[in-house]
């Protein structure tokens, strides 16, 4: 029995607002060990930028996330500095 190879992955354009997002969240990978809790923030906050999703503050409280060295509200306040870079 054989297994079939895992589809390609397609990558975004460096200049989208998902890699921007994704790449800021990306850069707190100290504060959030679990690759998996850093995807679904990206995508939280990507929803919010486009006008969909919850606040940082809400993202990081409902998306129970592991962080470290952080508390929820310095976090939150920290990705919402840089995402104001990117608006």
């Amino acid at each position: 029995m054989t297994t079939l190879p895992p589809p390609k992955v397609k990558q975004f354009p460096d200049d989208s607002l998902e890699k921007k997002v994704y790449n800021i969240i990306e850069s707190f990978k100290d504060n959030l060990p679990i690759m998996n809790d850093r995807n679904r923030l990206a995508f939280s906050l990507y929803k919010y930028l486009k006008g969909e999703g919850d606040a940082p503050l809400m993202a990081v409280k409902t998306n129970k996330l592991k962080i470290v060295g952080l508390s929820e509200e310095e976090l939150a306040k920290r990705i919402d500095e840089e995402l104001k870079k990117i608006k």
